[in-house]
């Protein structure tokens, strides 16, 4: 057991309040609770799907108003190319 905390569990337990009475001192006086950063993270993971979805339809749409041009053309082309 000892190999594997890291030490006897007495102190380990120890070691463990005593940072995290520090960290949570730090997180209280910064004034951020463990429920907003775990908010904030899921909020973050959003933005980034939101942005990458953004990104997806914008080129989407590019396609598409090419399309518009590009399409007519190409059966121009192959209607009236001589063969």
């Amino acid at each position: 057991m000892n190999r594997f905390l890291g030490g006897s569990p007495g102190s380990v337990l120890a070691k463990l309040i005593f940072l995290s009475l520090l960290v949570g001192a730090f997180l209280y006086y910064l004034d951020i609770t463990p429920f907003g950063l775990i908010e904030g993270l899921f909020n973050w993971i959003r933005s980034v799907l939101d942005i990458s979805f953004e990104t997806v339809q914008q080129v989407g749409l590019w396609i598409l108003y090419g399309a518009v041009i590009v399409i007519p053309l190409w059966l121009l082309s192959r209607l009236f190319s001589r063969r």
